[in-house]
């Protein structure tokens, strides 16, 4: 059995990049270590993003292990246009996961490189891998697993939040373990 433990970051300062956590966020990192703590974990992958690193880290301290950096976690990007109403134009793109905005990538875009970072963990001899992201690009790759996680599952997504992957025989089913 696999079991693949997908975190979205803890609270952050904002959107961008280099985004530091919050010190609620700060806060909430160490309940991921605490929560984590005595768990079996084989690896630490997480996208490069600051608050995504930083929710992850103390986790990593506290077991000696090192956070694997891999760009095909970072956030969704939406669109490089500034919109008003970006909610309502990110509800559209789960509707119609082709659909495209200026500067942006699509649902399928965005599914198909959160996609192959799973597909490798399933591959690989780790069994319990915790990979670190980001809302959007989560509900995604739940949302492929089962149509019923869509837009309203992502806004109903806390900072920090996961979900637990589990892989038996080929077969993949998913529960939100984060209370």
């Amino acid at each position: 059995m696999k079991r693949i433990y997908i975190i979205r970051h803890c609270k952050a300062e904002g959107q961008e990049e280099n985004a530091n956590l919050t010190s609620e966020g700060y806060n909430q990192a160490m309940m991921l270590r605490d929560y984590f703590e005595n768990m079996k974990i084989d690896k630490i992958i997480s996208s490069p993003y600051v608050r995504a690193v930083q929710s992850i880290k103390p986790l990593a301290e506290s077991k000696e292990m090192d956070i694997i950096k891999d760009a095909r976690l970072s956030e969704r990007i939406l669109s490089t246009a500034n919109y008003s109403n970006w909610l309502e134009k990110l509800k559209m793109t789960f509707q119609d996961k082709s659909l495209t905005f200026l500067g942006g990538e699509s649902s399928d875009e965005a599914l198909c490189r959160i996609s192959l970072v799973l597909e490798e963990v399933i591959n690989s001899s780790a069994e319990d891998v915790i990979l670190v992201t980001h809302g959007a690009i989560m509900s995604l790759l739940l949302n492929s697993m089962d149509e019923g996680f869509s837009f309203e599952q992502w806004q109903s997504l806390s900072n920090p939040d996961i979900y637990l992957i589990e892989v038996l025989e080929g077969e993949r089913t998913f529960k939100r373990i984060w209370k």
